[in-house]
């Protein structure tokens, strides 16, 4: 789907490319500070594939919607929200390197996963032991080391102390929302399969993580009161959804060179998505038959994932995500035209919002 929204495309992407170029420079100088202060005696590898990790891309949304909730409760630019905007993706990269593990998921933004990656250099190295639970447990390590960093630099950013603590309390519900969320993934994938749980994890998991949370951070930062800070949640909720609905779609018919991710992987877990909970709901008794011999299945090759792929088509699971993507993204943007923001946050939320949900297989 297209999403209209006010203001200049053109306009609308320059800010957003200028802002994550600010984004990227505040990382890395947090980093290298970070590199200059790494223990003596300890190796550096850990380090130094969470740097490039850390630095090797991604939309940078969660910062950008936490500016944006900066300037829209009327804060002004500035290098403290920008410093703080970026420590949401230290704490982005904890989660992705965590739930890579869960999922068993072997690639990421087109490059090895953290675990992955180490498990591969124990191998390379024949040192002693099993090399998967090598890297799965260095990775625990690597995503524990970014979270603490999070904080850390959240709390360096440079605004007054009790902005910061007002700022915080957001930031911890969010980060306990995230946990939580992963736990109701895990439970999910072991239990009922339905579109209610499923939706429950999304918004859990992942919306409000993505989009509801990062606004209300930037706005509760910049001094915004709590009935503004709540009416984001109108705005943010079920554009946070339709953002995760579309992943979903991008993990099954996505291209991974566009995507960063294999195709596989979210059929091989048998991830308990919206998506597929529709298929099942859907499928006729031979369409079900197929569904439970493949969805899930460790050994699933291409062939097993283009019928999978062609069952969720025909029971138009497919065609039913990409309408309720549709009356989720309308929704926020009818919740936008109210919203208690400055006019210019609202044409630089609005081109989010379509940058967030229109992405291309």
């Amino acid at each position: 789907m297209r999403l209209r929204h006010p203001g200049g495309d053109t306009v609308a992407l320059a800010d957003a490319s200028g802002l994550r170029a600010r984004f990227d420079a505040e990382l890395a100088a947090f980093l290298d500070r970070q590199g200059r202060d790494w223990p003596d005696g300890a190796p550096r590898g850990v380090f130094t594939a969470l740097h490039r990790f850390v630095l090797a891309g991604g939309k940078r949304l969660r910062p950008l919607f936490c500016y944006w909730g900066w300037r829209g409760a009327g804060g002004v630019d500035g290098t403290p929200i920008v410093v703080a905007a970026a420590a949401l993706e230290l704490f982005h990269a904890f989660a992705l390197i965590h739930d890579d593990i869960l999922d068993g998921s072997d690639r990421r933004r087109g490059a090895p996963s953290v675990h992955r990656l180490f498990a591969d250099l124990h191998a390379r190295s024949s040192w002693r032991g099993d090399p998967e639970a090598y890297g799965r447990n260095t990775a625990l390590l690597c995503g524990d080391l970014c979270a603490a960093w999070a904080d850390q630099m959240f709390h360096e950013c440079g605004l007054g102390s009790g902005r910061v603590h007002r700022g915080y309390a957001v930031y911890a519900l969010m980060r306990t929302e995230v946990i939580a969320g992963e736990y109701l993934d895990l439970v999910s994938g072991v239990g009922d399969g339905s579109v209610a749980s499923a939706l429950t994890v999304v918004r859990m998991k992942a919306a409000r993580y993505t989009v509801t949370r990062p606004l209300q951070i930037g706005a509760t930062l910049a001094g915004a009161g709590p009935a503004a800070v709540a009416a984001l949640v109108e705005f943010g909720d079920p554009l946070g959804d339709a953002f995760q609905l579309r992943d979903d779609v991008l993990g099954v018919f996505g291209d991974p060179a566009v995507t960063g991710k294999s195709i596989l992987d979210d059929l091989r877990e048998g991830k308990p998505t919206v998506m597929m909970a529709l298929a099942r709901g859907a499928a006729d008794r031979v369409q079900a038959a197929r569904l439970r011999e493949l969805f899930g299945n460790p050994a699933l090759d291409d062939d097993g994932a283009a019928e999978l792929r062609k069952i969720i088509e025909g029971t138009g699971a497919r065609e039913r995500i990409e309408r309720m993507i549709g009356v989720r993204a309308q929704a926020a943007l009818a919740a936008l035209e109210s919203a208690p923001v400055t006019d210019e946050a609202r044409a630089a939320l609005a081109a989010l919002a379509a940058q967030a949900v229109d992405r291309p297989l």
